[in-house]
This record gives C-alpha cells, structure tokens and sequence, in this order.
C-alpha cells in the first residue's frame, strides 16, 4: 500500500539526516539567534531607512560590484520590477529569456498581466539557449535575463566564454542585461572569479538570501543609482516598501556571513556524490558534472514502486533522500531535484549510492551498487 500524506509527513519529521533540503528548525530558535545578534541592537528601519539596512545594502551592492542596492520582499517583486524599468526606458515591451525561466512557469503571467511585457522565449526547453539562438531572434528585445545557474535543468552553466559573448552581443545591441541571480552564490566556484566579476557582466542583478544562505524570505536587486531609485518607487507600487524589513534583511546579513563561506563545501560534496552514483545503471544525472551544488536524477523504472521504497528508506534509516518524483516527457522517468547544503554534507557517497541502488531496485532495474 502506498504511504498516506499523514504517514509521510510523521516519517520526515522523525528523519535526522537529509541529503537535500533539511528542515530549517524551530522558528523560535531562529528569532532567538536574530534577537541576539548585533544587528537586532540597531535601530529598526523605518520603510526601507534607517537601522543597518543602508550599510547592508551597500555592502551587497559592492559585493556584486554595483554601485546601489534595495532590500526587495522578494526576487518575483525584484526581477519584475527591473525588466518594466528597462522596457520603460526603451519604448520596447520585449523581454528574451529561457523558456523555463521563474517569470515564465512560476509567476502566473505577472510580467504580462501586471507590466504589459512580452516575452521572447529563447531556446529550448531542455538546454542552455546559445548565442546562435539569440541572433535567431526575429522581434529586437529590450532586455535579456539571463539564470545562473539555469534551475530547472539541472542547475547548467554556460562556460565563461560563452557567457562573455553573449553578454558582449546583447551590449552591442542595445540591449539591457539583467541576471536571475537565485542562486548566483552557488556559482563561484566553478567560474573561479569574484561576485563582482561575475555580476558586473549585468546591468541589473537579483540575489536571494533564503535559498543557499538559510535567511527569510528576502532579495536584493542591484544596479546602477539611477535604477535602483526607481526601483523604490516601484517597489512601493507594488506593497513592498513594507513599515520594516528589519527581521528579514538580519536574517540575510546573518546567512551572508555564516554560509556564504561554505558554499565551496557544498560544491565540492555534490561533485563527490555525483561521482560515486553516476554509473549506476537506471539513473541519469543532469548535468554530469554539476557545476555547482545542484543537480537533477533521472530515474527509470517503476516509478510508484520506486517512491514507495523512497518513503521505506526514509522510516527505516531515518534519511530524508527527497519527496516525489517529478515527471518527465519520457514515459517510466521521473526526477529529482538535489541540492547539497550544510545537512549534505554529513552523509557518505558510498550509503547515498547503496540507498539509489535499493530504489532502482524497487523499481524493477537489476543494479550492482
């Protein structure tokens, strides 16, 4: 018998490992690491100003090698708010972005219903879209949003090169750059070059502070003086010029310092993992090798079967792997999403690549794990 919700939500609230996502803890656990910290001793902001928001600011701002930065409620806000800007500026609703992009799937059309912006969708579904892709472009767009890394394949980058002339042909045509920069943290490492390095390619930048980093719900939108200003304005149109973000932008100042630095470990523990399952006959990684911390499973078999023996893993070893399978264009293939953070780090390859065995098994493929 299939496991219930109710069954399902007992057996991961006893888990004690996790190879993804873990739980982020008690929240009155987190307020009192907020309340403690030196940050909560400043003056709270008062709509956007005063306590250390300025300062924060600015210290991300330089950190991405911008000149200013606004603490956003979120990267939808954000993201939305500098590609009407750009568009505004340039008399041209156009924007070109990956068809997977957050804007597309995940916003319920905001960009088009809220901002009268029309998407250019560049590439293919499954793949990086490439400079060729762009010069087949048939409308001029005014802005091309760009994801580092590209989510919802697995995490995928493109190589320095190829990102410098993309960006180099979008410069040269006019047209703004701006970068979906969820996780843009996660990718240093493998561009071994600087945030600002890597940000100042763009005209305007998005960084989360609740994904990699464990803060709230927060985001930041760097970019030139004049945008940013703007920006404010707009942000009030849109309700987030809220009485204080104070407790939001603490929690991301905190995240900044104590995992920030430990991104490279995250890094280095999904390229192990990725190493040590990789062969295993059955299941597929996206991209091989990750880039960065993230990658996707693909999963072949009996995929009913397969997360019941998910679920069996998780009662019996006290290891939360993941949830459900997500589905794929191909019949019988499901996938998953990883992403190594701290509670990662403590598992060992060789169990997690003897755990996928026992699921693949389950799924009706012979393994030798």
């Amino acid at each position: 018998m299939p496991f219930s919700e109710a069954e399902k939500r007992e057996i991961r609230g006893r888990c004690t490992r996790f190879l993804s996502h873990g739980p982020p803890g008690p929240v009155s656990e987190r307020l009192r690491q907020m309340a403690d910290s030196e940050y909560a001793k400043s003056i709270q902001d008062f709509y956007g100003s005063g306590g250390f928001l300025a300062d924060f600011e600015a210290e991300v701002a330089a950190l991405l090698g911008h000149e200013e930065a606004v603490f956003m409620p979120s990267g939808t806000m954000a993201q939305q708010i500098a590609l009407r800007i750009w568009c505004d500026r340039a008399g041209n609703p156009n924007v070109a972005f990956h068809p997977t992009c957050h804007l597309e799937i995940h916003e319920q059309g905001a960009y088009r219903v809220l901002h009268h912006l029309c998407a250019q969708l560049v590439g293919g579904k499954d793949r990086l879209f490439t400079l060729r892709d762009l010069e087949a472009l048939t409308v001029k767009p005014a802005a091309l949003l760009i994801e580092l890394p590209q989510r919802e394949i697995g995490g995928q980058l493109p190589n320095w090169d190829e990102l410098s002339a993309i960006c180099d042909w979008a410069r040269h045509k006019g047209i703004k750059l701006h970068l979906d920069g969820a996780r843009l943290w996660e990718c240093r490492p493998f561009y071994d070059r600087s945030y600002a390095e890597i940000a100042g390619l763009f005209d305007s930048v998005y960084v989360s502070f609740y994904k990699i980093l464990g803060g709230l719900p927060g985001a930041m939108l760097a970019g030139p003086t004049e945008l940013i200003g703007e920006a404010k304005i707009w942000q009030r149109r849109h309700g987030g010029n809220l009485h204080t973000l104070a407790p939001n932008a603490i929690a991301a100042k905190m995240g900044l310092e104590q995992r920030l630095p430990r991104v490279p470990l995250y890094c280095s523990k999904a390229a192990e993992i990725a190493a040590t399952i990789g062969d295993i006959p059955g299941l597929t990684l996206v991209p091989e090798p990750p880039p960065t911390n993230m990658m996707h499973l693909h999963f072949t078999g009996n995929l009913a079967a397969m997360e019941d023996a998910v679920w069996q893993i998780s009662r019996d070893t006290g290891t939360f792997l993941f949830a459900s399978f997500d589905k794929t264009e191909c019949e019988g293939v499901g996938k998953v999403e990883v992403s190594i953070h701290e509670p990662g780090l403590e598992l060992d390859p060789k169990e997690i690549r003897e755990l996928m065995a026992r699921i693949l098994v389950a799924g009706g493929v012979g393994v030798n794990a």
